[in-house]
């Protein structure tokens, strides 16, 4: 068991990326060395263990690096295959998850960075396309749940879980510096308490970055990639 225990995190206090892992190293009760990058200045290890892409997160598994969080959060399931499991053991129920899963990473995740990172029109429609999709999102949700599934399993949470609520976790942060509602408890009641809820959750208060923090950090992106636009 010695040798299992050997885990190293690189990772960034608000990346999304990074807090999915931290989460499900948490869930699974697997003991873990975190390391702060700073993304502007990359360490070294950081480099070797990631020479592909150069981001976080990366684990490194007794000595073994395994990058892109997707990725990542397979390999602990598989790895350290108790309960509570991240993904369904049934491959049809493992399918849908994956489905959704892509659905937040593909449509709503990188449709809330063009939202961040635009101004005027641009924004407008950015935003229009992500209410369109949490539309879509909510409904999915709704059929899903009444199929009897549910992305939790019992007190933990499963993949689609840890997605929604590092992406749309933040929504006070994204409303105070965007200055309007990005999860509407109207708009998206199911999409809202579900966020609502799990922010609650113990694991989740644990790596949930401070919001004074969040909030600085999302106005320097919007600021930075607005200046670049000009």
């Amino acid at each position: 068991m010695e040798e299992e225990n050997k885990v190293k995190l690189h990772g960034m206090w608000a990346s999304t990326y990074s807090l999915r892992v931290e989460i499900a190293l948490r869930l699974k009760g697997i003991p873990y060395e975190y390391i702060e990058e700073d993304l502007s200045n990359k360490s070294q290890l950081l480099l070797k263990y990631n020479p592909v892409h150069k981001k976080v997160p990366v684990l490194v598994h007794n000595g073994k690096s395994i990058a892109e969080s997707y990725i990542i959060l397979e390999y602990i399931d598989e790895t350290w295959n108790s309960d509570p499991r991240i993904l369904p053991e049934d491959p049809y129920e493992r399918a849908k998850v994956r489905f959704w899963a892509s659905y937040i990473q593909q449509q709503l995740f990188e449709g809330l960075s063009r939202v961040v990172t635009s101004r005027g029109e641009a924004q407008e429609k950015a935003l229009e396309e992500v209410f369109e999709r949490l539309k879509v999102f909510e409904g999915g949700m709704k059929e899903y749940l009444q199929e009897g599934a549910s992305f939790t399993n019992g007190e933990s949470l499963g993949l689609v879980d840890i997605l929604m609520v590092v992406t749309f976790g933040p929504y006070k942060a994204h409303e105070e510096v965007l200055g309007f509602k990005m999860l509407d408890p109207e708009r998206n009641p199911l999409l809202f308490s579900w966020v609502a809820a799990m922010k609650e959750h113990p694991v989740v208060k644990e790596v949930d970055p401070p919001h004074d923090k969040l909030v600085e950090l999302l106005q320097f992106i919007k600021s930075t990639s607005h200046a670049r636009s000009h």
